[in-house]
């Protein structure tokens, strides 16, 4: 029986209100932002420091830039000479597997599939969207021309491609690494119902 959803997605395509709603719904936690206030309590750098490395790859010329001002303690995030974007993922994927093991639950992106795939009890879902339906919720929802919408989009997917990839040598978007793989065009009600029928059918 699937105890665990996570929750890969293209940008656009309403992965934080269809994991929010899908909470609600089957009356489980559902973390995302909230991962990046764990690991802050758990390493003691501030939270909106560690926001600005959050599901992005290593690049070691912005963490030698950015981060040598400051000092921090920790478990998962305890070696300076490893870059933030390392030690986030690091401590994020033991949050990840800590809150798998305290009960059922929803985890938004973070390489959540790949980091809990040992498990068996966990459902994986992609969502996905043409580019003109994600391009309209990010213009309306960001207040922005579509044409800003669209390059944002593109920037956001290549970000988290190479965040995916680079930690899991595995390719962003795969469908062999998901369980189920849905069109988020359909609506938010539709894709909550597709996988609430699914993860209680498991």
């Amino acid at each position: 029986m699937k105890s665990v959803i996570t929750i890969g997605r293209q940008y656009g395509c309403g992965g934080r209100e269809i994991g929010k709603a899908l909470s609600e719904r089957l009356g489980i936690p559902f973390y995302d932002k909230e991962l990046i206030e764990y690991a802050s309590t758990q390493s003691g750098i501030n939270a909106e420091v560690l926001e600005q490395y959050d599901e992005r790859a290593t690049n070691s010329l912005l963490y030698s830039l950015s981060i040598s001002s400051y000092s921090y303690v920790g478990t998962a995030m305890n070696t300076p000479q490893m870059p933030l974007n390392d030690q986030l993922y690091i401590s994020q994927s033991d949050i990840i597997k800590q809150l798998a093991d305290e009960g059922p639950c929803i985890i938004l992106g973070r390489c959540s599939d790949y980091v809990l795939r040992e498990r068996d009890d966990v459902l994986n879902v992609f969502l996905h969207a043409d580019i003109d339906t994600r391009v309209e919720r990010i213009s309306a929802k960001l207040g922005i021309p579509k044409s800003k919408a669209k390059e944002l989009i593109k920037k956001t997917d290549k970000r988290r491609a190479a965040y995916y990839n680079y930690y899991t040598h595995q390719k962003w978007g795969d469908l062999k690494n998901f369980d189920l793989s849905i069109n988020s065009g359909v609506g938010v009600e539709k894709v909550v119902n597709l996988i609430e029928s699914y993860f209680k059918a498991e």
